[in-house]
């Protein structure tokens, strides 16, 4: 059986040495406030640069997101990006990497899924925000348990004082227990479960600027016993009142109809319709 430092192309064959493997397993394992590690310079140089090149511009992605708890835009339309975006895709799916990261979390069968809810692409210009949250459990239309995020970044002159530090929270959202720059060519991979709260405060670019990242979520058997919930905002300690109270009722009801919604087979028709209406490219919606 080939190893992924035989087969890979895009990314580093040197991360997938046994006794890098070990290393990453052991930075995994002891990550806080929740498992996770920080890989720089996952991607072979020239093509870091490539995706960052040809990242898709922000009025051409898809899913636009502005409300109360997140500004940012989303795509996975690979058929319209530069033929690199879909290799990385391909090469994160590939059955070496799902070993390699079954391998370092612990975590067996893992297994990866089509469309937005697989991989994509994420970005947000001057003001784009994501707050603390944790990621949905349960595919909406798959029995697929959501288990490892890979986020690779891809802002090659990122500066500290713009902010937008990816924020990992602790499970009773009273302190940042890590933040990471998202600087060009960095990963970082992390268990998502009901107490890995993460998300990034609202950032300061100049015009031209944005924060860029490609995205890789990957999924387990769903066991019949847990019950579903969709994304789940939380606020910061220091946010204020009434932001706290229109999120915890906003959040309380998206849950609710969600659940319903997936328990009479009708949210894959809310996605396509009700949810693309809201949050389609306005430049393509003109």
């Amino acid at each position: 059986m080939s190893t992924l430092a035989e087969v890979t192309h895009l990314i580093q064959p040197k991360w997938f040495e046994p006794n890098m493997v070990s290393e990453l397993q052991q930075r995994y394992c002891s990550g806080k406030p929740y498992p996770h590690v920080v890989i720089d310079g996952f991607l072979d140089e020239k093509v870091a640069d490539t995706l960052y090149e040809n990242f898709p511009k922000l009025e051409a992605m898809k899913t636009h997101y502005d409300g109360i708890n997140e500004r940012k835009a989303e795509d996975s339309q690979f058929e319209n990006y530069h033929p690199m975006f879909k290799a990385l895709r391909n090469e994160l799916y590939s059955r070496p990497f799902l070993q390699f990261l079954e391998q370092i979390t612990g975590i067996e069968n893992l297994t990866t899924c089509n469309g937005p809810l697989g991989s994509g692409t994420h970005q947000g210009s001057n003001g784009s925000y994501l707050d603390i949250h944790i990621d949905f459990n349960i595919h909406p239309t798959e029995p697929l348990h959501r288990r490892v995020n890979v986020l690779i970044f891809l802002n090659k002159f990122w500066k500290e004082e713009y902010g937008g530090k990816l924020e990992m929270w602790d499970a009773n959202m009273t302190c940042c227990g890590a933040a990471h720059l998202p600087i060009l060519n960095r990963c970082v991979i992390f268990e998502t479960n009901d107490i890995s709260y993460h998300g990034y405060s609202k950032i300061s670019v100049p015009e031209g600027e944005s924060r860029k990242s490609f995205y890789a979520y990957y999924y387990t058997p769903a066991p019949k016993k847990i019950k579903y919930h969709d994304t789940t905002f939380r606020t910061r300690p220091d946010e204020p009142m009434t932001k706290k109270a229109k999120t915890i009722v906003k959040e309380t009801a998206k849950n609710f109809i969600k659940r319903q919604l997936k328990t009479f087979g009708l949210i894959d028709f809310y996605n396509k319709t009700f949810f693309a209406l809201k949050t389609r490219n306005k430049e393509n919606a003109q």
